[in-house]
Order: C-alpha cells, then structure tokens, then sequence
C-alpha cells in the first residue's frame, strides 16, 4: 500500500483533507459565482469588468495580510482542531450573509446598494475565515504525519485544495445564482459537521500571550521566520507564484468575454484546467522527488511557466482575428474553434508547471523548522504571499488602466517567471550546501 493510500484512509489525515476539500469549494463557489454574474450581468466594459474582479481579489486577499500573524499565533498556541471547529462554525454565518447577497442579485434588487456590497463583505468575511484556517492545514501536517509522509501529505492537501477549487468552479460556471446562494449554506454545514472527526492537535510549546497589534505582529513575524535562508527564500518563491496566478485570475473572466467571445461556462473551463493541472503538477512532482523535500525541480518548473505563458499569449493574439462577432460561444461551440485546443493546451502547461513549482516550497515550510514554529511559518508565508498578491491584482489594474491589453499583460507575467526562477535555484543551492555542512 503506498504512502498516499495509507494517508488517504487514516482518520489522522482524511477528516482534516475533507474539512479543507470543502472549504476550497466554498470559497470557490461563493467568489466565482459572484464575479461570473457580475462580469456577465452587471458590467458591459473590460476595463470595468477587470477593474471588478482585481477588487474582488483585493478584498479576499487584504485579511491575510493583515491577520496572519495572529492567525499563527493562535495556531501554534492553541488546538488546533479547536479552531478549527470555531472556523468552520463562522463559516455557516458568513455563507449565510452570501448567500442573501446571492440571492438578491439573481432578482436584481438593490444590486448596487446591497446585493453587491452584501457580497463584498462576506467575500472579505471568507477572507478572514480562510486566514485563520490556512496556517492549520499546513501546520497540523507535521503533527499527525510521520516525516516521511509530510510531503505526501502536503501534496495531497495542495492537488485536493484544486481539485476541489475544480469543483467550486465548475458548479459556479453552469449553476444559477439562486442554486449556488443555497449550496454554500449547505457546504458550510457539512464542513462544520466533518470538522468535528478532526483529531486533537495541542500546542506543542510553551502558550504565548498573543500580540494583537496586527502591525508590529506582522513585522515580528516576519522578521523571526525569515532567518532560515531556506525558509526565506522558500517564501519569496511562493510569492511570486500566487503574484503570477492572482494576474491569471483576475484576467480569465474579462479575457474570456471580451477577447474569445465566449460565455461565462467557457471562463469556467479556464479556471478547471487551471486547477486541474495544478493537482496534476502536486502528483508529478511528488513522485519525481519521491518523498524527499527538494527544489530541485523549482527553477525548471517555473522556467517551464513562462515558457506556456509566451504560448499563450501567442494564441490569444492569433485568435483575435478570428472570433465570432456578435455572440458569445457555448463550451461546445468554443471547443470545435481550430484554436481552442492550443489555447487550452497552453493553459494546462501552465498550470502543471506551476504546481510542480509551488509544492516542494510548501513542504519546506512545515519541514525546516520547529513543529511548535510551523503554524507561525505557514502564517509568515501567507503574509508575504498576500502582500504580493495585492501586489499583482494592483499591477494588473495599472496595466489596465495605462492601456496595456489584457492579452500584453501575459508577457509581463512570463518575464516574472525568470525572477521566480532564480529564487528557486537560490534555495536548491541553500539546500545542497545545508546537506553539505
């Protein structure tokens, strides 16, 4: 029976792979819905379109910045399948106040006075909840796994998190507004309900008073977790990765509409393959690395991403000339254009190069340091993260806002990739002269 089999069946690891399988799809489901209606029912313009959903991104991603230190905190000084529970019962009053906004779209009332902030501020609100559980998911890995299943473990949670962001995306696409209102209320229940199978996970160090200044907390953290050079550069890596992914995101919708002609279950498709080939990217580079925590493959990788990107970028230019005027194509009309399956084929490359990047960083985070420092180091990491994501969704709104197509802003993402690369050849150095001492 191999590792990944024997994790997927132990109570010490599937309730807790569950609890986060659901609360991606969520969260997935809730955004996506509210950006898909928004783009395509609201908003008649690109650049208000993309201007919506760099906000939408900002709002979600804001918490973490600011939150995550105490979010590690707390992690590292508390249970942790406590705070979970205490997480996902949150959640059923967010999704409750999500889902009314939902609601009060599909029927166009008060849209711009209540629906859409209504929406808004449980998207902010998921934002919070998800900054409180992320440091957990990755921490408590180490605490209920032997060191020789953590990356196992950590690739498993990374391909279950898109699979299940997957999941949310499709349903979003093809599901009508009222239907998704009344799914994240159920899926917040059943995520509260498996919660509770989630073995205790105690301090495993001495209890801190927690620092509740958010600002000097952030700084201290930081500061404290950045160290390790391994660690460090192991962070920065990451960073440029969500960077680079928060620019796909927030373009896919405007792109698909816009430039493709295609309809909101096209700009679904596009976010699936993206999830898609990021599982893919966790299950290969896993089994490549077989179970050793590594970079090696880090600089390849995301040289490999930019390489897709200019691809992409490439097709999207070729088809311009040749999109249907007039109407937007159904997934079945897109699917048999001569240039859909380059167009796909690229977005998928990109996708399995950048989860065979993003991976093995991860597992760094949770394996190099103290198990009573890991909650606090994932947190670390989702405060630098989150900075350089409001870093992309801003850029991506200048670039928008200085006239620069979509389409151009691609090839600003693929140069980035060289500079993701070098910090990933940095820390393979790092971990070889570690070895070496």
């Amino acid at each position: 029976m191999t590792t990944t089999t024997q994790l997927i069946r132990a109570r010490r690891f599937l309730p807790l792979f569950l609890t986060q399988l659901l609360n991606a799809f969520n969260d997935n489901l809730f955004k996506n819905a509210m950006v898909l209606f928004v783009v395509y029912s609201v908003y008649h313009s690109e650049a208000q379109e993309a201007r919506f959903s760099a906000i939408a991104s900002a709002i979600f991603i804001i918490p973490f910045f600011v939150l995550s230190a105490i979010a590690g905190q707390l992690a590292d000084m508390r249970d942790k399948a406590r705070i979970i529970r205490l997480i996902k019962l949150c959640e059923i009053f967010i999704m409750a106040a999500g889902g009314t906004g939902l609601a009060l779209a599909w029927q166009h009332i008060a849209l711009e006075t209540v629906a859409i902030p209504l929406m808004l501020l449980a998207l902010f609100a998921m934002g919070v909840h998800s900054t409180f559980f992320g440091p957990i998911k990755y921490a408590i890995l180490p605490q209920h796994l032997h060191a020789n299943e953590v990356l196992a473990g950590t690739g498993l949670v990374e391909a279950g998190t898109y699979l299940a962001v997957l999941a949310g995306t499709i349903v979003a696409g093809w599901i009508s507004v009222d239907t998704a209102a009344i799914m994240v209320m159920i899926t917040a229940v059943i995520g509260y309900l498996v919660s509770w199978r989630v073995p205790p996970a105690p301090p495993m160090g001495e209890c801190e008073p927690l620092d509740y200044h958010f600002i000097r907390a952030s700084i201290r953290l930081v500061r404290t977790t950045m160290h390790d050079r391994r660690v460090f550069l192991a962070i920065c890596a990451i960073s440029f990765f969500w960077a680079i992914g928060t620019v796909l995101f927030v373009h896919f919708p405007p792109l698909t509409k816009n430039i493709l002609q295609a309809s909101k279950e096209v700009a679904s498709l596009f976010l699936v393959i993206f999830s898609v080939g990021v599982a893919i990217g966790s299950v290969i580079i896993n089994a490549l690395l077989k179970g050793k925590v590594s970079a090696r493959w880090s600089p390849v990788s995301v040289i490999a991403m930019g390489v897709f990107l200019v691809g992409f970028e490439v097709v999207c230019n070729a088809w311009v000339p040749h999109a249907p005027k007039g109407h937007l194509m159904d997934v079945s009309t897109f699917l048999v254009q001569p240039l859909a399956i380059p167009l796909l084929g690229t977005l998928l490359g990109i996708a399995v190069s950048g989860g065979m990047f993003v991976v093995p960083l991860y597992a760094f985070l949770t394996t190099f340091v103290d198990k009573s420092q890991t909650a606090r180091t994932v947190a670390a990491n989702n405060v630098v993260n989150s900075g350089a994501m409001v870093l992309g969704a801003a850029m991506t709104g200048v670039m928008t806002l200085i006239g620069l197509r979509v389409i151009d802003q691609f090839l600003v993402v693929a140069a980035s990739c060289l500079a993701a690369a070098w910090l990933g050849l940095l820390l393979y150095r790092a971990e070889r002269a570690a070895h070496e001492d």
